[in-house]
């Protein structure tokens, strides 16, 4: 079986003394679960594991006693000892539970090393903020790239493109329609419903459905908040649908870039251009057949765009560097980087008209900057995507 590197980050945090816990986050269906599967297999230590999918398993009272078991274990063996619990985010009350024995353990030095993954990144955001700082470290479960997705399943990059990077829906790339039904009633329903609506109190359902419908439509481009409203029934103020596209953003499932500045104020007033984190949510709302989307060279493009942008995204969350766009009157760069100091500028060559200029006119306002042009002789789309091409110069 394909085991990712978030499989050797975990089994070499397992192998470090006690010191924080470990929580593992990511999208839905990303295999969080296998990868923690696969890396208790190959360590060595006395371990017990625990799935809060039980249907008994949502009370803080079930909580304690499998951790007492795990502490158990921990003290017939005499040695280090793994406790891990999948899908934490479902036990009410996890934060303060989870805080309250972790700290017993520090206290009695009890070496027992806790690895706790969730799917929803709201529910795991907002425990992690109210209860545990100081205690954990997070390792990022992303989609599968494009390197991951050919070397497990034999992807082409057009495959790659139309499908994008969930494992779970690889299996069904020769039937379209199925295909089309999991990613709806296996990712984007249960994201929405079951993360977003579960945890945040939305007035509006329907608007932040349509407004994720919309977004992944028009992934690759921008709309400004009015162009927006005009598009969606019932769409309230500029605040509601900000604040709607924040959470399919924490969910990991649209974004909404920003328009690079100096001034962090522009930055927040700017125009959203919308962005899915893998393009199998841009071809899902869609609705188009694979055939008629690559033959598309406007669709195409920007399906193109949608897969450097999904990959920076996913290398951000694990790199720590910002992801922005830039468009001064008509000059315009795709997406622009930033680290601390050090900024790039990356132009997709992706088949779509576009005005030229725009990197010329970066460069002439921002002469640090490293300039990227993804899709030409010296960096090719596929060359990027598979990881041989560094963001930042040294």
């Amino acid at each position: 079986m394909y085991e990712r590197n978030l499989v050797t980050q975990l089994k070499s945090r397992m192998r470090e003394k006690r010191r924080f816990m470990q929580i593992i986050t990511g999208p839905r269906q990303s295999g969080k679960t296998t990868a923690l599967i696969q890396a208790l297999d190959s360590l060595d230590f006395p371990r017990h594991y625990a799935s809060a999918d039980a249907p008994a398993a949502s009370s803080p009272e079930w909580l304690s006693n499998e951790w007492e078991q795990a502490r158990l274990l921990q003290k017939q063996t005499g040695t280090d000892t793994i406790f891990a619990v999948d899908e934490i985010q479902k036990i009410k009350q996890w934060p303060s539970i989870v805080k309250q024995l972790w700290d017993e353990d520090t206290r009695k030095k009890t070496d027992l090393k806790v690895i706790l993954t969730g799917s929803s990144s709201l529910l795991i955001q907002k425990g992690l903020s109210e209860s545990l700082m100081g205690r954990f470290e997070i390792l990022f479960c992303p989609h599968w790239n494009y390197a991951e997705c050919r070397e497990a399943f034999g992807y082409t990059l057009d495959e790659f493109l139309y499908f994008g990077g969930y494992p779970g829906a690889a299996a069904l790339k020769d039937d379209e329609e199925r295909w089309a039904r999991y990613i709806g009633a296996s990712i984007v329903e249960p994201a929405i419903a079951r993360d977003i609506l579960f945890m945040e109190e939305v007035r509006k359902p329907a608007l932040l459905r349509s407004l994720f419908n919309l977004g992944a439509a028009y992934s690759a481009q921008e709309l400004s908040f009015t162009k927006i409203m005009g598009q969606l029934q019932d769409a309230g103020n500029t605040v509601t649908i900000a604040h709607y596209l924040d959470l399919l953003e924490k969910e990991n499932i649209l974004c909404g870039l920003r328009k690079y500045s100096p001034s962090k104020l522009q930055i927040r007033q700017s125009s959203p251009r919308f962005m899915v984190f893998d393009t199998s949510l841009m071809t899902y709302a869609e609705g188009t057949t694979r055939e008629r989307l690559l033959g598309d060279p406007v669709k195409k493009g920007r399906l193109v765009e949608s897969a450097v942008g999904a990959y920076l995204l996913a290398r951000s969350k694990e790199e720590g560097f910002e992801v922005f766009w830039w468009r001064e009157r008509d000059d315009e760069v795709d997406f622009v980087i930033q680290k601390q100091q050090r900024i790039s500028a990356i132009e997709v060559k992706s088949g779509r008209a576009k005005k030229s200029g725009g990197s010329i006119e970066f460069k002439k306002r921002y002469p640090q900057a490293l300039f990227l042009l993804v899709g030409s002789p010296q960096c090719g789309l596929e060359d990027f995507l598979l990881g041989n091409r560094a963001f930042f110069s040294s």
